[in-house]
């Protein structure tokens, strides 16, 4: 792997909503100077949940950059001080009403690393069962579908499930269970 000796010459971050925007200027092994823009947030949990009759639940919401209603993976943000595993367990259970003792950690991924900083964590969660209903935040709209191993299959074939962090997630499963 290459060893970049970039240096830093400056750097600028500003806050925008939820967002931190840096722009460090560096000085390249060329000695050439490049400005790299990227967004810094808190790491994320993606959920892999599976019921114990062999379904995926899935969540169906709209997505405003995309205007788009997408079907997704559970997952959200990891609050400072938590652990990834508890802010698996948390998103499930708020977005889903769904709780499990079955947790795997399918190692987590960069979604865009020449661009943010983020780290998703995946996880799955086997034996899924319906405990309580969702509680959403305010802005949340969130329908839960459940659809067989079958079905998502095909809806990954189809290319109607797109979201990144659940491919990802799906394709660590599949390749733990290939093995």
């Amino acid at each position: 792997m290459a060893n970049n000796e970039w240096k830093i010459n400056h750097s600028s971050t500003t806050q925008i909503d939820r967002f931190k925007i840096t722009i460090d200027e560096v000085l390249l092994a060329n000695e050439q100077t490049q400005n790299f823009s990227y967004i810094e947030f808190r790491d994320g949990v993606c959920i892999l949940a599976i019921t114990e009759d062999n379904n995926v639940v899935m969540l169906k919401q709209y997505r405003h950059p995309l205007h788009s209603t997408e079907l997704e993976f559970p997952a959200g943000m990891i609050e400072e001080d938590e652990e990834p595993l508890l802010a698996a367990k948390r998103e499930l259970l708020e977005e889903t009403g769904y709780q499990t003792d079955e947790w795997h950690s399918l190692d987590y991924f960069y979604p865009s690393a020449g661009s943010t900083t983020e780290k998703i964590h995946l996880f799955l969660a086997s034996k899924v069962t319906k405990v309580a209903d969702q509680f959403l935040d305010e802005l949340e709209n969130i329908e839960v579908e459940v659809v067989s191993i079958q079905d998502f299959c095909q809806l990954v074939e189809q290319g109607v499930f797109r979201h990144g962090a659940g491919l990802a997630c799906w394709a660590r499963y599949l390749s733990t269970t290939s093995n």
